[in-house]
């Protein structure tokens, strides 16, 4: 789906490059890894939501956890 209308990025880019992080990556960080910046401000709720889940799934136990797509 796509997530930001301004830079044309899809949920999926946005978790691959949350987790690809060690840590959770800052807002600035997750549109400088998608060769962008923030436009208009709209995604930001849909960008921190998948940032959230990233977090939480960094966190699981489970090893095979972070195969989300």
């Amino acid at each position: 789906m796509i997530v930001c209308s301004c830079n044309v990025f899809s949920d999926h880019q946005v978790r691959s490059v949350v987790v690809k992080e060690a840590r959770r990556p800052r807002m600035s960080e997750v549109y400088s890894c998608l060769g962008c910046s923030a436009q208009c401000g709209r995604c930001a709720h849909a960008i921190k939501r998948i940032m959230d889940e990233g977090a939480w799934l960094r966190s699981c136990e489970c090893k095979h956890a972070l195969s989300w797509s």
